[in-house]
């Protein structure tokens, strides 16, 4: 049977709960699968695994489970191998690599934060900030709305002013957390996100942490930021 794997620890993780159920229905028990230095946090994965609701919390209870003991290395949600030996072989072939990298996780937890604009406010902003743009929109708001072609010069204008902004704010949000983090990791570009950032952050910084991200919401309102976290650090590991 396909053995379906969760993270990896050192060998001396303590050991998880004896009922610790994982993916499938009936859940397949959680168990640790010993190679050298390492364990692998392992089930056997079940027939047809796809990505429900129920499977993707049962990976993420298993990973939160061994994560509060001490520092694992999470794999992303549908993580199979052929058989237990085959995870054995690579816990043995990359058995220092994943030994630094616990290292270099311990007492880490991941944030992740992706960051939008308020629509308005950020029109209000960038008026405010280009003298010309806003003559051009009070020209146009004068004259009743403006001719056709005034109204898509003053729409071209406050698009291409809006872009400008999203990708300083995009710089704003990194810069404005990295001080309170160990490292970031910047996650793909996707539609209605102008940051999609995650940070590495030591345990007992993290309510520093938090409290950063609020300061950087107050000072500045066009920003619409949504934070999720304590995180296994998935973003940092290969």
């Amino acid at each position: 049977m396909s053995t379906y794997v969760y993270g990896i620890a050192r060998a001396d993780h303590p050991n998880l709960p004896e009922a610790m159920g994982g993916v499938g229905d009936p859940a397949q028990p959680v168990r640790a699968l010993k190679q050298g230095k390492l364990i692998a946090l392992v089930s056997d994965a079940p027939d047809n695994l796809r990505p429900k609701r129920r499977d993707l919390l049962a990976h993420q209870n298993v990973l939160a489970e061994a994560g509060a003991a001490g520092p694992v290395l999470p794999m992303r949600f549908g993580g199979v191998s052929t058989d237990d030996d085959q995870v054995k072989s690579v816990l043995a072939e990359r058995e220092q690599h994943y030994l630094e990298r616990l290292d270099a996780l311990d007492g880490k937890v991941e944030y992740n934060l992706k960051a939008s604009h308020d629509e308005e406010a950020v029109l209000h902003q960038v008026l405010a900030e280009d003298p010309e743009l806003r003559t051009l929109s009070e020209a146009n708001r004068a004259a009743g709305g403006g001719t056709y072609e005034q109204k898509l010069r003053l729409g071209e204008r406050v698009v291409a002013a809006v872009q400008l902004r999203e990708a300083k704010d995009a710089t704003l949000v990194q810069q404005a957390l990295e001080g309170t983090s160990e490292t970031v990791n910047i996650g793909p570009e996707s539609t209605g996100w102008l940051a999609n950032v995650s940070f590495l952050v030591k345990q007992d910084k993290a309510d520093e942490f938090v409290a950063a991200v609020g300061a950087l919401q107050k000072e500045q309102p066009q920003l619409i930021i949504q934070i999720h976290g304590p995180l296994p650090p998935y973003s940092f590991v290969e």
